[in-house]
């Protein structure tokens, strides 16, 4: 089921995740919803916060070679953790829950990453570039920030005032 991406300033967006405690088949069906929604709102990731479930959830699915997002590539992390970063990147940035914005932001290169897969079985993953890009942005999300809070103060403050017009637009 696709479900309603929230977009900032949404208050829930600032919300700290809780841990997952159980693994069942609510969480499959989160799961499952999240990377519907993924997929139809054409996103590469997909924190459960961004669709007000405050869970430490969190799926990636970066497009192949061929510019096609498989399955079979999908990420499902909770509760994940990043071990070990370094290096520095810098990369455009883009958010469901910031539509229609992109910047450059800067990120780790190299991180080490240990989460539980939908069956509770622990996973550890190294990821470099644009997969290490998109594991930082989504965890961003778990802990209740935005990507838009790593710009320089005057970035922000253009984003907040373009952002306010075009908000004011659409009502």
């Amino acid at each position: 089921m696709i479900r309603e991406v929230i977009t900032y300033p949404n208050k829930l967006l600032r919300t700290k995740s809780e841990d997952v405690t159980e693994f069942n088949d609510e969480l499959h069906t989160l799961l499952d919803d999240m990377y519907e929604t993924m997929i139809a709102e054409n996103g590469v990731g997909l924190a459960a916060i961004q669709i007000a479930i405050p869970l430490n959830v969190l799926i990636i699915n970066l497009p192949n070679e061929e510019e096609i997002q498989d399955k079979d590539d999908l990420i499902e992390a909770i509760n994940p953790v990043i071990t070990h970063k370094d290096g520095t990147q810098v990369y455009v940035e883009g958010c469901l829950s910031v539509p229609g914005f992109n910047e450059e932001v800067k990120r780790a290169q190299h991180i080490v990453v240990e989460y539980f897969n939908r069956d509770g079985e622990k996973q550890t993953m190294e990821a470099e570039d644009f997969l290490a890009v998109a594991w930082q942005h989504e965890m961003e999300h778990l802990s209740g920030h935005l990507f838009i809070e790593n710009l320089s103060f005057m970035k922000r403050k253009k984003f907040e005032k373009d952002w306010k017009k075009k908000l004011k637009q659409k009502s």
